[in-house]
């Protein structure tokens, strides 16, 4: 008989990452977040801003205040942390990607200020959405860090699992956040 593995089993080192010392400091944190991301900068980027935007129970979301009112807790972190990719030659073909699909469209040609204006939401489109990706994989290694823990919260009930309505929220673990302090 075939047996196949759990794939999603951990080692017993993986699923209890050590604890930060009691006197914390930012460099023990990098160093924690740097074994389990491939982006330990964007990483504490992320950690921060949830950090600092953390009410009193220490957590963030479903929903955050921004200049677009009430929006998702990943979108606010993608539009926080839209700025760095600027100057990214990816923005830039992808931009031109999306321009070029645009002006092969039939009719497209006729009013500039119309082609801008699609061209504009269709990159803001793009950004949002490989940002929320962005910001997933960043969230599930700091989880994994023991330094976030994320639920679901949203049409009916609490619930560990995403779906049906539910946003995240981003609960900042009491090490991490007086890691941060300290800085």
């Amino acid at each position: 008989m075939f047996h196949q593995p759990d794939l999603f089993e951990q080692s017993p080192s993986a699923s209890r990452p050590p604890s930060l010392p009691v006197t914390s400091a930012l460099p023990d944190l990098v160093e924690r977040i740097s074994t389990v991301s491939k982006r330990p900068r964007y990483a504490l980027l992320v950690l921060k801003l949830i950090a600092q935007e953390a009410g009193s129970n220490d957590s963030v979301g479903p929903y955050v205040g921004s200049g677009k009112g009430r929006v998702p807790v990943r979108d606010w972190l993608c539009q926080a942390l839209a700025p760095l990719a600027q100057r990214d030659c990816r923005r830039r073909a992808m931009i031109d990607a999306v321009h070029a699909d645009l002006m092969s469209r039939p009719g497209n040609m006729a009013d500039p200020e119309e082609v801008e204006r699609q061209l504009e939401q269709e990159v803001q489109s793009r950004i949002l959405r490989s940002g929320r990706t962005n910001v997933s994989r960043v969230v599930s290694d700091l989880v994994r860090a023991g330094l976030l823990r994320r639920h679901y919260q949203g049409y009916r009930v609490d619930h560990p699992n995403r779906g049906a309505q539910r946003e995240a929220v981003y609960t900042i673990t009491p090490e991490a956040k007086r890691a941060l302090q300290r800085h």
